[in-house]
């Protein structure tokens, strides 16, 4: 990986949050099993439910999962499968907001879990701006080092796409 290759993204955010050794796995392209159930769950969430917003919009390095216009504002969002790891999806809207702050783009946004038909407002605020600068910092740490951090079982490996990369 060179360094000039290297941005930290919304994905990396939500990792970080949950696994150290994913930010790793996900920093240098080895990406998780497209076959595993949670994910295709995931992918099948974001693509069937919203059907009027905007699905997945890149801008640069930034992938949102849906954008709308709402009363002249825009509104950008995200939908997960569950709320089981709401820190780690609020962090990464926050993250999302920030980088549209820096751009000079003005937006509201949502955290979406349409399975328990929840919505969240998500704000950025000081704090949550000074806890992303250090998480981006420590992300970029991770990724250039020459090997992941060693696995570590938690509540999360049981239904981990990234598991052959740890327990194989």
């Amino acid at each position: 990986m060179r360094d000039s290759d290297f941005q930290v993204n919304g994905t990396l955010i939500w990792y970080y949050y949950i696994c150290k050794r994913q930010v790793w796995l996900m920093a240098h392209a080895l990406v998780p099993d497209q076959d595993d159930e949670n994910i295709r769950q995931g992918r099948d969430i974001q693509e069937f439910r919203y059907p009027r917003d905007q699905k997945e919009i890149s801008l640069g390095h930034v992938k949102i999962d849906m954008m709308r216009s709402e009363k002249g504002q825009l509104v950008i969002g995200e939908i997960k499968k569950s709320s089981r790891f709401l820190t780690s999806a609020t962090r990464q809207v926050q993250f999302y907001l920030w980088q549209f702050e820096q751009m000079g783009i003005e937006a509201r946004a949502e955290l979406f879990i349409p399975e328990e038909r929840k919505r969240f407002e998500v704000t950025l605020d000081e704090e949550a701006r000074q806890e992303l600068h250090a998480a981006e910092k420590e992300i970029t740490d991770i990724a250039h080092q020459p090997s992941p951090p060693p696995a570590e079982k938690i509540n999360w490996c049981k239904s981990c796409a990234y598991a052959e990369f740890c327990w194989a």
